[in-house]
């Protein structure tokens, strides 16, 4: 009998040590799940504000999304919030640079302490770009905007959508897709790696680009538009919904053509993608 009891013992010790082994290992399988899912938290920056038709609201962003959509009267309002995996939101900061007092509101999220920020971009004096790529935090605007109100919004590394504009676009990307509507205009966009679609509902006075380099290229303008329209793309094909007059030889790669009278330019252009002019509402 004893000898059957330290039998049983012997066997019955793996399956211990298995058993804890197991357990460890969904621990720790639990634990690299934990750090792998995205951590957010609630919003680390509110903005709002009255904002007169003609002003400018300016959102400039490194890494994250933008998303603006139309406001409800004459209040903007900017709502940013961080999210990471493995990295440190506290070195990550997000400022309102310039105040509204019935003027442009510019607001940036900044990755680095020498950094500095305004209607034309981004400034560093450090070490910025090494200490971004170790800081994997991103952050999410959402702008409310109203009517009148003209709009500027750029990230490096996310995607922009505007939505429901009635004023001037310009919205801008690096490695994104970039969205930009507006049912007023004029209308730009911009981005290296991903699409841009773009659509204005009224023409254009100025001159208006359009550009990407690994995507596809497309913008809706009114049926009465009157422009210089230069399109191109070198894998890929031109299309316009429009009867143009063609200046030059036919090429499906390239268009430089006249758009109903002429007028101010609309350049579209990519390398890698298609390049379309479509009617609003096509």
């Amino acid at each position: 009998m004893r000898r059957h009891l330290v039998s049983a013992l012997v066997l019955a010790f793996p399956l211990v040590l298995h058993a804890q082994e197991r357990d460890r290992e969904r621990d720790r399988n639990r634990d690299r799940d934990s750090d792998r899912q995205e951590r957010s938290a609630t919003p680390d920056f509110t903005w709002d504000g009255r904002m007169e038709r003609g002003r400018t609201l300016v959102v400039r962003n490194l890494n994250g999304a933008i998303r603006v959509t139309r406001a409800e009267g004459d209040r903007a309002s900017i709502v940013a919030t961080k999210r990471w995996r493995r990295g440190d939101p506290a070195e990550v900061r997000i400022e309102q640079v310039k105040a509204g007092a019935n003027g442009d509101v510019v607001v940036c999220a900044f990755w680095t302490e020498n950094a500095s920020c305004d209607e034309r971009g981004y400034r560093s004096r450090d070490d910025g770009g090494w200490r971004r790529n170790r800081n994997d935090v991103s952050v999410e605007f959402v702008v409310k905007l109203p009517a009148g109100v003209k709009v500027a919004v750029s990230t490096v590394n996310g995607e922009v959508s505007v939505e429901e504009a009635t004023d001037e676009v310009d919205a801008s990307s690096v490695n994104g897709s970039v969205w930009a509507a507006s049912n007023g205009g004029p209308v730009e966009a911009h981005t290296v790696n991903g699409d841009v679609r773009a659509r204005m509902g009224q023409r254009s006075t100025r001159d208006l680009r359009f550009t990407s380099v690994n995507g596809t290229v497309i913008v809706q303008v009114p049926d009465n538009a009157d422009a210089e329209l230069t399109m191109s793309t070198v894998n890929g094909s031109v299309q316009s919904d429009f009867p143009v007059t063609i200046s030059g030889r036919l090429n499906p790669r390239r268009l430089q053509a006249t758009l109903g009278k002429g007028g101010p330019l609309i350049e579209m252009k990519t390398v890698n993608g298609d390049v379309r002019l479509r009617k609003v509402g096509s």
